[in-house]
């Protein structure tokens, strides 16, 4: 298909149509001179004269009129296929959507995000995945359409778009005697037994870095697998955790209190990312709009 030229087939569905050298040209806008060295280039290609004079005028060989109806229709379907994608009527569509966040999210943003998208597009579902890991294949592969998190370093092709930025906080029970001085110091906060989120059961997280600048350590006495769990934990013991801030928006907020931490922490960006070959996609780009129109109003 190397001498394919997909311009000869707008030429012969226009000569088809008018059956006459001088209205194809001012159809596609061409010069009749133009017009007459494409048709020649035609009857090579199909072997065919296509279109031959008949008193002052020209009519159509059978094999043309045979194939006339094709043409047309190949050369809308060409267009459709090489055109931008079209708008879409969303309360029409009917797709599903994997989202990949961690359980915190899920539980603070699922229901207001689900009910967003059934108020526009009832046809649309959401699935959420576990975010067990920042491995990128996923959304490489297509077994994820976005991703919602902390960007992984090696993101590499990945689009992405901030949602909000968050920061460490710490925080204990309400009535916890660390909040009986004016003051929670670095010393008083490392006195406490702590409870740690950690996927990989590490006694050691960012806290424990910055604290160990400073000469100090702390206790860490439990180690648990979400965040969700260390504000569970924090509201039933005086145990002392540490959590991103927005996922202190949870059920337990009235029992528990946060407080920044007595140690330097730097903040950190909240995105959705997504596969470049999404980029396009209406629906996709539709849903992305509606996530983060979602956090702004929210954060």
């Amino acid at each position: 298909m190397a001498d394919l030229d997909l311009n000869l087939l707008v030429a012969l569905d226009a000569l088809l149509r008018e059956q006459s050298v001088s209205a194809a040209a001012r159809r596609l806008g061409l010069s009749t001179s133009a017009m007459s060295r494409t048709l020649s280039r035609l009857r090579i290609a199909l072997g065919d004269p296509i279109l031959v004079p008949a008193g002052r005028g020209m009519v159509a060989t059978p094999h043309a009129l045979a194939i006339a109806e094709d043409v047309h229709l190949l050369k809308e379907a060409v267009k459709t296929v090489l055109s931008p994608p079209s708008t879409v009527e969303i309360r029409e569509v009917r797709r599903h959507f994997t989202i990949r966040a961690n359980e915190a999210f899920v539980l603070l943003y699922a229901a207001g995000l689900s009910a967003a998208v059934t108020n526009t597009a009832p046809g649309i579902r959401l699935r959420f995945a576990p975010r067990s890991d920042k491995d990128v294949q996923p959304l490489r592969d297509a077994e994820v359409d976005l991703d919602i998190g902390v960007l992984p370093a090696d993101s590499g092709e990945l689009r992405c778009q901030t949602l909000f930025e968050d920061r460490y906080v710490g925080l204990a029970r309400a009535g916890h005697p660390i909040f009986d001085a004016d003051m929670i110091t670095v010393e008083r906060y490392a006195a406490w037994g702590h409870v740690l989120f950690s996927m990989q059961a590490d006694f050691a997280g960012p806290v424990d870095r910055a604290l160990a600048e400073l000469g100090l350590y702390r206790d860490v006495r439990l180690i648990v697998p979400s965040f969700p769990a260390v504000i569970a934990v924090a509201v039933a013991s005086d145990l002392i955790g540490s959590a991103p801030k927005s996922y202190c928006k949870s059920a337990a907020i009235g029992q528990i209190k946060t407080f920044d931490l007595p140690v330097a922490m730097s903040g950190f960006s909240i995105v959705q990312a997504w596969h470049p070959r999404m980029d396009a996609d209406p629906v996709h780009r539709w849903l992305r709009a509606l996530i983060f129109e979602t956090f702004r109003s929210v954060n």
